[in-house]
């Protein structure tokens, strides 16, 4: 496992993204969606734009610059132009803070690449 701190918990709102710098994997967006956390690769994977400045509809996260669309929890692009998934990673999330596993994909994004849940991730 290989932990990267995101953020406080009380410091993103429900509803709310924010971008994380990261050396080692690549800007990371950590979604707040009604209460649970998820995390992205920040950046389109259409355009070289950063998803934390395009606008977050329920679940699905629109890209700023041609209006591309991905699904938070798995990472997978739904709306043209984009058609390349997001890499997604696991959430920790503690009593104070939320936490990005970088070593591995989020647990929905592995159950959508496999019904039975134990695919390869998107």
């Amino acid at each position: 496992m290989n932990k990267v701190l995101l953020c406080q918990r009380d410091e993103l709102a429900p509803g709310s993204l924010k971008k994380v710098p990261n050396a080692e994997v690549g800007d990371i967006c950590v979604y707040n969606l009604d209460g649970r956390y998820y995390a992205t690769a920040d950046l389109c994977t259409h355009a070289t734009a950063s998803l934390a400045e395009g606008d977050l509809d329920d679940d699905l996260i629109t890209c700023p610059v041609h209006w591309g669309q991905f699904h938070v929890p798995t990472g997978r692009a739904v709306t043209f132009p984009c058609e390349r998934h997001l890499r997604t990673y696991r959430v920790i999330v503690t009593d104070r803070e939320v936490y990005a596993d970088v070593a591995a994909e989020a647990e929905e994004a592995l159950a959508d690449a496999d019904p039975a849940g134990a695919g390869s991730p998107v």
